[in-house]
């Protein structure tokens, strides 16, 4: 069986051919229903510091053309600590951003959104890949 933990691959378009490889989370939560992804990180009073709260956004449309991910939402209201963010696009970084509790707010174009404890990702940048070992089809 395998675990399921958050592992970023640092974007290696520059060749260096280094161990590009960290995991970001070993205790992964997903957000499994519309509530508890509107629900977040608020009211909670703490979370362990390999946590990652994983929230699948932007669903299929019903229109007959395609659509690219939404823009995405995610705020600080209620949340007691502070987070970082990350939104994805295809398992892509397309924004990283470090949160307070109670007065920040991001917003970025995403299909999977992960919050983390403040300063995990730290190392994160946009262009590298972060997906869910376990739940992903990554090896």
């Amino acid at each position: 069986m395998v675990e399921t933990r958050v592992v970023l691959e640092k974007d290696d378009t520059l060749g260096e051919g280094t161990a590009n490889r960290e995991v970001l989370a070993t205790e992964v939560e997903v957000a499994g229903s519309l509530l508890s992804t509107g629900r977040g990180l608020m009211l909670r009073s703490e979370i362990p510091d390999d946590f990652a709260l994983v929230m699948e956004v932007g669903g299929d449309s019903l229109l007959p053309f395609p659509r690219g991910p939404s823009r995405q939402v995610v705020h600080m209201l209620f949340v007691r600590f502070p987070l970082d963010v990350i939104w994805l696009v295809d398992d892509k970084v397309r924004k990283v951003k470090r949160m307070h509790p109670w007065r920040s707010i991001g917003v970025g174009k995403a299909d999977r959104i992960l919050e983390l404890p403040a300063g995990t990702a730290e190392n994160v940048a946009v262009g590298d890949t972060v997906f869910i070992e376990g739940l992903d089809e990554h090896t």
